[in-house]
């Protein structure tokens, strides 16, 4: 049977050829859980045609969305996934002011388990068997003298966010596709974010005996 989730929409970030939307739950007058809609494929990314609204728009960041789901659809860490009723159609019933986002900030240390980077990244990734062991895959960050890093790699210009929590630096993957837009208009080279912002962390599935860790969304305040 169908039931409704109502999410703040904290995330619309690329995966792969399309996307992954993640927000939190909205409960009253306050958010409370990570869910993040999934459809049949098998890792779960969503297409235009899976998220898109009644006005056939796709959910932007704040939108506060009541999206019909039909189980909870955990895989590994990604125990916030929940299957999407494919025969449903996500509805935009209010925004959420940004400015509340810093009461549902975490300031962890280590973010999750650090020690492990890629050859550009820092603190990037975790090894495969032990992401097992963590019991979610998504956080919202304060992230503090935030860097956007724009570099050509393999022939593609590749973003990256580098920044401190906790006094612990990272420098993690971006698949936010607004700032990978403005991003790729500019220069190679580190560029300072000058405004205050927080940040959607995700964790991604596993690849070559590795999860990511992925800056899913950057948003200013």
């Amino acid at each position: 049977m169908s039931y409704l989730k109502r999410i703040v929409c904290l995330a619309n970030s690329r995966k792969y050829s399309e996307r992954c939307v993640a927000g939190l739950e909205v409960e009253g007058t306050q958010l409370s859980n990570w869910v993040r809609p999934v459809s049949s494929l098998p890792l779960g990314e969503l297409g235009l045609s899976e998220r898109k609204l009644e006005d056939n728009s796709d959910p932007a960041l704040l939108d506060i969305l009541e999206v019909p789901m039909l189980e909870p659809r955990p895989l590994g860490c990604q125990t916030e996934n929940h299957l999407i009723d494919h025969n449903g159609t996500w509805a935009r019933v209010g925004q959420f002011p940004r400015q509340q986002l810093l009461r549902y900030c975490k300031s962890p240390n280590p973010l999750w388990i650090n020690g492990y980077s890629s050859t550009r990244g820092l603190n990037d990734r975790i090894p495969e068997e032990q992401v097992e062991t963590l019991p979610s895959s998504l956080v919202l960050v304060e992230p503090q003298q935030l860097r956007i890093e724009i570099r050509l790699e393999a022939a593609k210009l590749r973003v990256r966010a580098e920044f401190c929590l906790e006094g612990q630096k990272y420098k993690l993957g971006v698949t936010d596709p607004a700032v990978e837009g403005h991003s790729f208009s500019r220069p190679e080279g580190l560029h300072a974010y000058k405004k205050r912002a927080v940040a959607c962390i995700s964790i991604g599935e596993p690849f070559n005996g590795y999860c990511y860790k992925i800056v899913a969304s950057i948003i200013p305040l």
